[in-house]
């Protein structure tokens, strides 16, 4: 019987599993090629895994809820229409009876085009009670945690697993405890831990409160911005643009470039555009911090936030935005937002971003401090552009005329990037803007 392995897909570079919301297909249910077997989720996107093949669905190795490592066999699709039978297990009161021995790792047996391989060691954790993803296994092994200590770790997962955020509080709160134990003087009550994350108190619940439970990718947003408040120190910087030429030259082109494009321009991808040559004039932006070692990107992949009817929000990434011209930019912009708010991101275009923009005029503010997306350094809010009265500097001397004005806002990780190189990079974004040519062709 000829057989088809469906695996884990790999969705990123620090994507090492994911979670299995759904199943939409069943044990002998038909699959058409491309057709979507299940839904997971990762700790950046939901998505759908298609099938390669067409076929029967034979096997089914994971529920929903379990929690699998990328590249592991989630299922097995038979070409010719077979469906596989699982091999009985023994019943419980044969195991009862059976003296206990220790056994050697079970084998697995692989199955490819009707031809049997060698027999190949499963993955198991024989001294571990309870499972445990690859990720929290090689975080407790980069920290020197064994697999003894690692049983004792509360889980909050599914059945108690041990999840990403789990294992690092527990490793917050052992490298915070000193080595040996210094005597406590009883009147003076201990100081919380510096590298502890502050604990919001609890909130009392009456009669007239309604209490609606966090969805998935919201906990994940918290959780996110939470670290990041807690790794980097926020410093945000202003400047007032006058984009009068910008938005003259948009409502002059607007029509003639949706009908020779198919596309509406809107203001970010000009946005999008100016920070990509600032980033190149000052590329100490476009950096990472690991450690005391800062990882400067060659690439200027750049993060759009979008949000969702749900009111969550996703980042898809623009990569190498500055090789596009605006029409590329233009382009990569309406299909991520629709994409987005139809919930069709793929896993990839979420990931490498360098830099982010959040565009919150478009919900009529005038400027926002947006926290930064880790582990870039930097993130800039534009805000939306209004009418006012301002000084414009004439060969007949100064005037007072009415401008279209925005104000621009870059927070920053003071780690790294100091008020010079931040308020100089935003200043230079700003300077684009200003210098658009009003007569610039589409």
């Amino acid at each position: 019987m000829a057989t088809v392995d469906l695996v884990m897909p790999k969705m990123g570079e620090s994507i090492m599993e994911a979670t299995i919301l759904k199943w939409n297909k069943a044990i002998g249910d038909s699959i058409e090629m491309d057709e979507t077997i299940l839904e997971i989720a990762t700790d950046k996107v939901d998505t759908e895994v298609p099938s390669p093949v067409d076929g029967v669905l034979a096997e089914i190795k994971y529920q929903e809820g379990d929690v699998v490592a990328v590249g592991e066999v989630i299922a097995v699709i038979s070409t010719e229409g077979e469906v596989i039978k699982a091999a009985p297990k023994p019943a419980l009161a044969e195991v009862a009876h059976e003296a206990p021995v220790v056994a050697p790792a079970p084998q697995a047996v692989v199955q490819t085009n009707g031809q049997h391989h060698a027999p190949v060691a499963a993955t198991a954790v024989i001294t571990a009670s309870r499972f445990y993803s690859p990720l929290v296994k090689n975080i407790a092994q980069k920290e020197g945690i064994t697999m003894s200590e690692l049983e004792t770790v509360p889980g909050t997962g599914r059945d108690g697993r041990v999840t990403k955020k789990d294992i690092l509080g527990y490793i917050n709160g052992r490298t915070a405890a000193p080595a040996t134990p210094i005597p406590q003087v009883l009147a003076v009550p201990s100081m919380p831990s510096v590298s502890a994350v502050p604990v919001a108190p609890a909130s009392s619940v009456g009669a007239n409160v309604e209490i609606i439970e966090m969805d998935r990718m919201r906990k994940l947003i918290s959780e996110h911005m939470v670290r990041s408040k807690h790794t980097s120190p926020h410093v945000t910087s202003f400047v007032e643009a006058d984009v009068t030429n910008l938005f003259n030259w948009r409502k002059k082109i607007k029509n003639e470039f949706q009908e020779k494009y198919g596309e509406k321009i809107t203001f970010t991808p000009i946005f999008v555009e100016a920070v990509a040559k600032a980033i190149t004039d000052f590329p100490m932006i476009n950096v990472s911090v690991d450690g005391d070692k800062i990882l400067r990107k060659k690439n200027i992949n750049i993060g759009m936030a979008a949000a969702l009817p749900s009111g969550n929000l996703i980042v898809p990434v623009i990569k190498n935005a500055d090789h596009l011209s605006l029409l590329g930019l233009t382009k990569s912009v309406n299909d991520y937002a629709a994409r987005a708010r139809a919930n069709k991101l793929k896993p990839d275009e979420i990931q490498g971003g360098t830099f982010t923009l959040t565009n919150v005029g478009t919900f009529g503010n005038v400027m926002g401090t947006p926290i930064i997306n880790q582990p870039q350094v930097a993130i800039m809010a534009t805000g939306a552009i209004k009418k006012k009265p301002a000084v414009i500097e004439t060969e007949y001397g100064d005037v007072i005329a009415v401008r279209q004005m925005m104000f621009l806002s870059l927070s920053y990780d003071h780690r790294v990037v100091d008020g010079f190189l931040g308020g100089s990079f935003l200043r230079r974004v700003a300077d684009y803007l200003e210098a658009f040519d009003v007569n610039r062709g589409v």
